[in-house]
């Protein structure tokens, strides 16, 4: 079992920016992933970005160059740095733990989630 806590979600204008944090606990040795995962209402739940432990990173197209996701593996904590937020960012995101190859493809998520953090876009 693996477990998550979240924070740092929250209302925000957009074209500014907020943190995501999240610490894993629990049985996280098998997987070399965490990333994020977000769901508007009455959409589906989709990828935002994944970082494996040595350093490889994947984005949704949507958040290329906008979002950032680092990783402290000693901590278990994986981050999600939020820059130029837009209206269409607001979601509850969730954490994930996962897999990834080290050269290229995508991220597998396990079904481990976290009880997700609202973050709201305002215009």
């Amino acid at each position: 079992q693996v477990q998550f806590v979240e924070s740092g979600g929250g209302l925000v204008q957009a074209g500014g920016s907020l943190r995501l944090s999240c610490v894993a606990s629990g049985s996280t040795i098998s997987f070399n992933a965490m990333g994020w995962y977000r769901q508007a209402a009455g959409k589906q739940r989709e990828f935002v970005a994944g970082m494996r432990s040595g350093g490889r990173t994947k984005y949704a197209d949507s958040v290329k160059d906008r979002f950032t996701i680092s990783r402290d593996n000693a901590k278990s904590t994986v981050y999600l740095e939020m820059n130029s937020l837009k209206l269409e960012d607001t979601a509850i995101y969730y954490c994930n733990i996962g897999q990834m190859r080290a050269y290229g493809g995508p991220y597998y998520p396990e079904d481990y989630w976290g009880q997700g953090t609202q973050v709201t876009v305002s215009s």
